[in-house]
Parts: structure tokens; sequence; C-alpha cells
């Protein structure tokens, strides 16, 4: 009797998935609680095992159908295993010409590694990043990799991820080339266990005699520079002459580009060095020189969901100001004992997290989300805080702020910004997040309109401190003064709501023993 395979019981926020992969063909063994296929929602990717050991010998929905909770995907057979063995078992009692042949047919068949072959996967995004884009492959095909050792890196709007060996081998073949746009866990090279030991020289060898030949490369001077690291020197137009290649017979990749950036030891001098690109209308006095450079994943993303964002939420701002002579004081108080107590200073963005936790609270229409025709309400707040990097902005997710203290918001913040400028946030440092916090005061705005971060509803916006007249008690006084704005979703929110929750903030921040008293 056959026995079904059916898919996970799926979360009332999730109506259907898509058969993403069958790890198993019609025919093939399986033991119980083998991985057999994974089905795909807009959250997360489930997997489905066996339910028993057997053979697997009806698919009935197919990669890329849509399945819904429950659905019956196929069908493990019962004996066709055991049979399966006896026949292998007859095969192995064959003459031993027959079997000679049969050796020498699968050794042809077995690439020259000799090992068991493995599909090498872009890493599984989260639903808030579409695709990414294959930066550098650090392995050429035939080279001899130990497991764990990075293979490539998949540059996405967030962040960019390494894509490791699953085993000691060697890639086959490369199927997604460097500057190629990959979707989540699309294929990007066959992999060979045990490979890269005898033929690893072979290929290694016509590489370097076809270096020049090799039309993704580009050689400027005496320098080799990879596609990724070409984008980027031109992005930060930079001397190339100055950048010390670490790949092999020398080549430029991008973390040189990037530490070259970092260190601000490429800058040009002159024009003289500038791309073959830049250089191809002479600079004559009176010229009016124009350059152009392909625009960066992270920003042609950033410029995509924000114009989304635009065009899906009734985005509404509205505005208020908040004295903030009582946190001032407080920092100049408090900011070197907490400097010593806690090993980090004592800025403003703790005060507006812990503001903002408390108003969430009391406002939980701000703190909710919308996917597709359904309200979704957080019992939590997870703020996201934008950070300004060399490649964009991101915006990594303080978890459970209402749990934090002023002092563990700091310090995050600050690992944030470090991880940043390094390139070293993490995917699951993104994810989520039911408010955002952004400041463009640490720029010098005065006032500004933030746009959504979606799925969620409301933004808010820091600006500039600066002093201005004010009216305190029927006298003019010299007050430190911020403009405060909160853009939201009016689908969701409601004016009143939306007012009273910036009120709130503005009054805990006026008056920071509310934050303790609770008022």
């Amino acid at each position: 009797m056959a026995t079904e395979i059916k898919a996970p019981t799926f979360p009332e926020s999730v109506a259907e998935g898509t058969v993403a992969a069958w790890h198993k063909k019609p025919g093939d063994s399986v033991e119980r609680d083998e991985l057999i296929v994974e089905i795909e929602t807009d959250k997360v990717v489930l997997e489905v095992v066996a339910p028993e050991a057997g053979t697997l010998t009806d698919v009935m929905a197919e990669e890329g159908d849509t399945v819904e909770s429950e659905q019956v995907l196929g069908k493990i057979g019962e004996g066709n295993a055991s049979a399966s063995k006896e026949d292998s078992s007859s095969k192995e009692s064959a003459s031993s010409d027959s079997s000679a042949e049969k050796t020498e047919s699968k050794a042809e068949s077995k690439p020259a590694g000799g090992g068991k072959k493995h599909d090498v996967k872009a890493p599984s995004f989260p639903e808030s990043i579409q695709e990414g884009t294959v930066a550098t492959w650090h392995k050429k095909v035939g080279e001899a990799v130990k497991r764990d050792e990075v293979l490539a890196d998949i540059e996405t709007d967030k962040v960019v991820l390494e894509v490791v060996a699953p085993a000691d081998g060697a890639l086959q073949e490369i199927k997604a080339e460097e500057g190629s746009q990959v979707e989540s866990e699309a294929i990007l090279a066959t992999f060979v266990e045990g490979g890269g030991s005898d033929e690893a020289s072979t290929p290694s060898t016509e590489d370097k005699s076809g270096s020049d030949d090799d039309g993704a490369d580009e050689k400027v001077g005496d320098k080799i520079l990879a596609p990724a690291a070409r984008k980027m020197v031109a992005e930060h137009d930079l001397d190339v002459s100055k950048i010390e290649g670490t790949g092999k017979g020398g080549r430029i990749l991008k973390e040189d580009v990037q530490k070259a950036v970092k260190e601000g030891s490429a800058k040009k001098a002159t024009k003289s060095s500038a791309p073959k690109k830049a250089a191809a209308v002479p600079a004559v006095e009176g010229d009016r020189v124009e350059k152009r450079v392909p625009m960066t994943r992270l920003r042609k993303t950033i410029a995509k969901r924000l114009v989304e964002a635009q065009q899906t939420a009734a985005m509404l701002t509205t505005y208020n100001e908040v004295d903030m002579g009582a946190v001032m004081n407080l920092r100049a108080q408090y900011k070197d004992t907490f400097l010593k107590m806690h090993d980090t200073k004592l800025g403003f963005m703790g005060f507006f997290v812990k503001a903002a936790s408390e108003a969430l609270k009391r406002f939980p229409d701000v703190n909710a989300s919308i996917d597709g025709d359904e309200i979704v309400y957080h019992g939590y707040q997870d703020i996201g805080v934008a950070v300004s990097t060399d490649r964009g902005l991101v915006v990594p997710v303080l978890r459970d702020t209402d749990s934090m203290k002023i002092a563990d918001v700091e310090r995050t913040i600050v690992d944030f910004g470090k991880r940043g400028r390094d390139g070293k946030l993490g995917m699951d440092d993104m994810i989520g997040g039911t408010f955002t916090i952004t400041n463009g005061g640490i720029f010098g705005s005065l006032m500004s309109t933030p746009i959504i971060n979606p799925p969620q509803t409301a933004i808010l916006g820091m600006h500039k401190i600066q002093e201005r007249p004010m009216a305190v008690n029927g006298k003019v006084e010299i007050r430190p003064m911020m403009y405060l704005a909160l853009s939201y979703d009016h689908r969701m929110i409601d004016g009143k709501d939306a007012v009273q929750f910036l009120v709130t903030i503005k009054e805990l921040l006026e008056d920071p023993a509310r934050l303790l008293l609770d008022v």
C-alpha cells in the first residue's frame, strides 16, 4: 500500500506554497525521515521528509507548482525498496566480464574527481530580498578546496553572503558567472567531492595561459581586475595602481577594493589615472566632462523599494517638535559615569528607542504591519535603526527593545555601525522589524519626510538639534529644539493615533522620568 507525502500544515498567515525542489526522483529509494522535497512559502522554506522507508513511486506536484496546506505531493511505495535491493544484489552476482564492463562505464561517467556530486546553491533569502548578484568567485573550476572554504560571494541589497564548499573537493562547473543575478537557492555551480587533486593543475595552467583572453576580467596597466572589483573602482574613482591584489596572479578582488576604500589609500591625485571609460573624452579646459558608472545592486534595490513603498502605501507625514534640553542635561551629567560603567558612550538614540518602545505599546496600530488583506499585530517591539555605510543605507534591527536598557541599545547600535562599515552585517541582523527610526540630523537635516519601510506602517525621523527662541511660561528663551517627523500608512493608522503617538514620544523625551514611572 502506498503512503502519501503531504505538504506541511501552513500557519494561518500563509495561504499557499510553491514546490521549490524535489531531492528524489521516482524510483529512488528513501529512508524514513530523509529529505524528499522543499516547499517555499512567502515566509520560510519548509522541508518535507519521508514518512517511512520505501521507494518514491509518484510525484503529483512538480517543481514550481503551487500547493495548499496538507496537499498530497507524491507517494511512497512499500516493498519497492527491497525489490531494488534484490536487483542490486543480483547485479553484483553477475559474471566478472559484465562486472568489469559496468565498472569501466561507471568510471567514464564519473567526474574526474571520482566523488559525489553536489549542487552549490545560493543561500535562502528572506522574504524582503528577491534576488542577489554573484559578486565574486573565489575558486576556479578544478581548483581544490576544503570543506566550508568560501567559494563565492552573493551581494544583495542588504548584505554580502558567502557560499561555502559542502565538502573537500573541487568545482566541476560554474553555472552563474560573476555579475549574473540569482534568486534564492538558485544553483550556482556543480561541486565534486574529492575533485581537484589530479585535474586542478590542468585547468589552472589553462587559466594562466588564457587569462588575457578572459572576458570576465579587465587588465588596467599591469593590474587585472575582477568584474566586481572593476565596478567598485569606477564607483569610488580609485587609482588602480595603488591597490594591491590578493587574488591569483595579483588579481584585484572586491575585498581588495573595499580595503582600499576603507583605508583611503587609493584616491586619485590627478585625472591621468582615471578609468578607461571616463578618459574616453580628453579633459580639455572648458569641456563638460561626464562619467557613467553602473548603479550598484544596493542602490538599484533601494530605489525600487522606495518607489514601491510610495506607490503602495497611503503615506502621510505628521510633524512635531521636541525640547531636547532635559535629555541633553542628563547626558552632560552622566556621560562620564555611563562610559565608565558600560564601556559605551551615552547618545540620543537610546532615549529615542526607549521612548518609541513605550509609545508603540500604547498605540499597537503603529506597531502593526499589513500582509495582503490582513493586519498583523505584533506583541513585541523590534525597532530598525538606519545606519549609513559606504554601500548605502542599511537598517539592522534591535530585537525586543522594550526589555533592553539604554546601555544595551547604545552598545548594539555602535556594533551595528562598525559591522555595517566593515560589510559584516548578517542577514539575521536585517530581517523583520516592526518600526524604524532614521536620524538625518547627523548629516545636518533640519526637517524631512522619511519613507516607510514595508511591510511596516510607520517610520520616525529625527533631525538636527538647533537652538531657537521659544515661549516658555510667558517668556522668550533659547531652547535646543528638534523637529520630529512621523510618516505613516493611512490605510492602517488613523491621523488621530499618529498625532498622539508622536506627542507621546515628545512628552517622554521632554520629561525622561516618565520612562521610569510609565506615565
